[in-house]
């Protein structure tokens, strides 16, 4: 495959490496347009520079991959606070090299005990997304906190109070202002203002703004973060924090008690797998519907000559279309918590279903989304998620996604606690049949309930080749995780391309509702007509996902970091 380089003594034509790597520059094929930074010892690729640097120092300092998986999400709640976070939730793929094992933490936020299916309804019946998005009845139950904990006990090396030190520093000493946080700062400044303990905090006295290179302090933040660091878990889910977040949450029309604090429990889950092309995908099992539907797409591709058939071709594009509708179909009706719904797995991961599902599909024609139904089976979540993808020395690997929903959330932070809370509540169905925010429909499988974990596409991935891990990766982008992670699988599987070149790559979308091929800029007219000549609806709208990876060279063994530059602070960052 082109993805192999040749290492060299010249530096002529070298890319550049990572800085404090020792080895020889590197040279990738000469058909490549853009290449990964690598490293030899450890790499981390997040959304954020600064995180970024925090992991890499984490792994340079003896940590794991684990440790550094940790000391990420902690870094990522100060300096990118409209994803990163403390007051929601998350999945993490986690693979121990020495064992082989890979495991799935479910941290993802949990319905109040006190929820109830109608708690979302007007006095009409009709879903009002207000409730549901921008009062305390948005937040669910936060579980980073517990999650991070259970990373560490179970594969970490670390303290954690040793890998939430970076983090304290950084919320008590200041964040340097990029021109994308501040951006961000601007653009949601109705939503932030509205909360005067958000506006005390992200905005300047008298509600100024804050500038690129101006220095930002969260000083709640850092004494929440010293809490958790002495008391554990606990400085978040009892005591001071935890009666911040209730009274916040309750004064704002929300449900959330001490006794759901400190009930929440993350969850150490068996991931789903599949194959495609001889190569073992693991990823999220539910409440993600993520894994099970990248499984059912690439299942469904997988006969087809894709790589013959090129790149966004339009011969691809309407193969790939026709799998995606069929799968975000099944979404609406079989996917939610497991346990709470008895989802039929193994059905949809099925190759015999993916045959089925083929033999509905016309190479020449788009089958209309009234025309596709949820199977009859046998026997637009937010942009502002983030992930990161960390392998270490050892072979040991995380990937992890992580969220508030929106971007800051509901954009309440709990007054003297410094955290943002979620509007996770949303991800339910606040009622069966009506779309979310992000235009996915849901059924009584996604229903709330108390204590229940709503559904997610949030989708952390490994790709193991000969029981080793070949690619980590995994993005934000609500309904279109689940086809960024699906082309970024196949951008290295099926076209050969190095991680960098598969994560610039044009992106393309089909959730079958609405109807419509939703691409990023980049397709020639020529692929739109014949697209369109086919029957599909095709739109240009903006950049989908921020997909945070790494390969594994083959024959090197090197790190390969591909950092998506459709975020400006993304970064690759190794030794």
């Amino acid at each position: 495959m082109k993805r192999a380089f040749v290492l060299l003594t010249s530096g002529a034509l070298a890319l550049t490496p990572v800085m404090g790597v020792s080895q020889e520059a590197a040279i990738y094929s000469g058909m490549d347009r853009i290449h990964p930074a690598w490293a030899e010892n450890g790499m981390v690729v997040a959304q954020e520079e600064i995180a970024a640097e925090v992991g890499r120092d984490i792994l340079e300092a003896g940590g794991n991959a684990a440790d550094a998986g940790v000391a990420v999400a902690f870094a990522l709640a100060v300096t990118l606070p409209r994803a990163g976070n403390l007051g929601g939730g998350g999945f993490m793929i986690v693979h121990d090299a020495e064992t082989g094992e890979t495991k799935a933490i479910d941290y993802r936020e949990m319905a109040p005990m006190t929820a109830d299916r109608d708690m979302f309804l007007d006095d009409a019946g009709n879903a009002d997304s207000e409730k549901s998005r921008f009062t305390g009845l948005a937040t669910g139950v936060p579980g980073t906190v517990a999650g991070m904990q259970m990373v560490l006990d179970e594969y970490g090396t670390m303290s954690l109070s040793e890998v939430l030190q970076p983090a304290i520093k950084l919320a008590r000493d200041g964040i340097v202002v990029t021109a994308d946080l501040a951006d961000s700062l601007k653009g949601l400044e109705q939503r932030l203002k509205k909360w005067p303990s958000s506006e005390a905090i992200f905005y300047k006295e008298g509600g100024a703004f804050y500038e690129p290179g101006d220095r930002l302090i969260q000083s709640d933040l850092a004494a929440t973060l010293q809490r958790i660091a002495d008391e554990g878990p606990d400085g978040f889910y009892k005591g001071q924090t935890a009666q911040g977040i209730v009274d916040a949450v309750q004064a704002s029309g929300g449900r959330i008690t001490m006794d759901d604090m400190a009930g929440y429990k993350a969850i150490n889950r068996d991931p789903v797998s599949g194959t495609y092309r001889g190569y073992e995908i693991v990823s999220m099992p539910p409440p993600s519907s993520g894994g099970i539907h990248i499984v059912q797409i690439l299942n469904t591709l997988e006969e087809y000559p894709i790589g013959w058939l090129g790149h966004n071709s339009a011969d691809t594009i309407h193969l790939m279309a026709e799998a995606m509708k069929r799968a975000y179909a099944d979404r609406s009706e079989y996917l939610g918590d497991p346990e709470f719904y008895d989802v039929p797995q193994a059905e949809l991961m099925s190759k015999d279903y993916a045959a089925d599902i083929r033999k509905g599909i016309s190479l020449s024609r788009a089958t209309p989304s009234e025309e596709i139904k949820p199977a009859d089976l046998a026997p637009y979540e937010s942009d502002q998620t983030t992930h990161y993808s960390i392998v270490d020395k050892d072979g040991n690997a995380v990937s992890n996604t992580y969220t508030i929903n929106f971007s800051y959330g509901s954009g309440m932070v709990a007054d003297g606690t410094g955290v943002l809370m979620n509007n996770e509540m949303d991800d339910f169905a606040a009622k069966p049949g009506v779309m979310n925010a992000y235009g996915l429909l849901g059924g009584d499988a996604n229903a709330v309930e108390p204590g229940k974990r709503p559904l997610s596409s949030m989708s952390p991935t490994m790709v193991m080749k000969d029981g080793k891990v070949f690619m980590v990766t995994g993005s934000p982008g609500g309904s279109r995780i689940i086809t960024t992670v699906t082309q970024m699988i196949m951008n290295v599987i099926d076209h050969g391309m190095n991680v960098a070149e598969a994560t610039i790559a044009p992106r393309i979308h089909h959730q079958w509702l609405p109807e419509v091929v939703r691409v990023e800029e980049g397709l020639s007219r020529d692929t739109v007509a014949a697209l369109e000549a086919k029957g599909h609806v095709v739109e240009v709208m903006s950049t989908m996902g921020s997909a945070q990876s790494i390969l594994v060279d083959d024959e090197s063994g090197l790190l390969l970091g591909g950092a998506d530059t459709r975020q400006t602070s993304s970064a690759a960052r190794g030794y």
